[in-house]
């Protein structure tokens, strides 16, 4: 997994390892390799939608405005 994907890359990259964990058909190893780098990658998609939700909140409350720097964004 590269850090430098962005949001949409790592939440592709989620839905298709859950695609491959539902069929079910998949040796105990691979499934738990699989899970583990899902897990990984919904902690990081997580903590980024939490940033950009502190990052509304405080605009819609305080009414000020951040910047928004998508490059950053793509560090997830």
């Amino acid at each position: 997994m590269s850090d430098n994907m962005d949001f949409e890359k790592n939440m592709d990259k989620l839905e298709e390892i859950v695609k491959k964990l539902e069929k079910g058909n998949l040796p105990l190893e691979e499934s738990f390799k699989l899970f583990k780098e899902g897990l990984l990658l919904s902690q990081k998609l997580n903590n980024v939608l939490n940033d950009i939700e502190g990052k509304i909140t405080m605009l819609v409350n305080n009414d000020e405005e951040i910047p928004f720097n998508l490059e950053e964004d793509k560090d997830v």
